[in-house]
């Protein structure tokens, strides 16, 4: 146990000592910028560090470890959404949060794994969940029933993203795009269909469009959203 209070119960500043040269955001964007740049793994104390120009040792004075520098990014990153304002109606509303939340993280990389770990309680963070939570206004469910529709969604919208992510990496390593990739598998497909184990899978490979599309991940993720939104409608009360 620790008796340090929560991140966001400290103040920005201390009452003793100088004035810090940087705040609590200037670690965040610091942190962020390596982040994007290199992985999240890359994200130490002495990096960020390093990269305001800093002492290993003052960026103590802003946060007390580097789960709290995570919480700050995290918080930070949710910033670019705080313009958002949602349409009318609960599924509009959950399709506007699930594509912005998609769009942030394919900015951000490392975005998805802060996220789907603990709940972060900083400012813009609070104001996006108070947004989301307000997508259910018109609707009469419990508490636990909206947080499990946008439980449902999020966990939708980040494990696509991991998707798309995983993809694009596997084309730096590879240095094939999607396309090439697919010519490659093609001189293994006559070999799976003549095989005559694997039916199921040879309709795939002959009758499916969507991996061949140029739209790809575009068009999976609004049909998968569908059906993640006809899930959370098939709960919702009749009225």
């Amino acid at each position: 146990m620790t008796d340090q209070p929560p991140l966001w119960l400290r103040p920005e500043q201390g009452t003793r000592g100088p004035k810090p040269a940087h705040s609590r955001r200037d670690v965040a964007v610091a942190a962020i910028r390596i982040a994007d740049a290199e992985g999240l793994d890359a994200v130490s104390m002495r990096r960020v560090a390093a990269e305001l120009g800093a002492g290993t040792t003052s960026l103590y004075r802003y946060v007390s470890k580097k789960d709290e520098v995570l919480e700050l990014m995290g918080d930070e990153v949710m910033g670019e959404l705080r313009d958002t304002v949602l349409p009318p109606g609960w599924r509009d509303g959950l399709r506007t949060v699930a594509r912005l939340l998609r769009e942030v993280s394919l900015r951000h990389p490392w975005f998805p794994a802060v996220a789907a770990g603990r709940a972060i309680h900083g400012p813009h963070s609070l104001r996006w969940r108070e947004l989301t939570l307000s997508a259910f206004d018109d609707v009469d469910l419990t508490t636990d029933e909206m947080l499990a529709g946008l439980g449902t969604l999020s966990a939708f919208v980040l494990g696509h993203v991991l998707g798309e992510l995983a993809d694009r990496e596997a084309a730096r390593r590879s240095g094939l795009d999607r396309e090439q990739w697919m010519e490659q598998q093609g001189e293994y497909g006559p070999m799976i269909m003549n095989s005559g184990r694997y039916p199921r899978f040879t309709r795939v490979i002959v009758e499916a469009e969507l991996p061949h599309a140029a739209d790809l991940q575009d068009r999976g993720f609004e049909a998968g959203l569908d059906r993640v939104l006809a899930g959370i409608a098939a709960h919702l009360p009749d009225r």
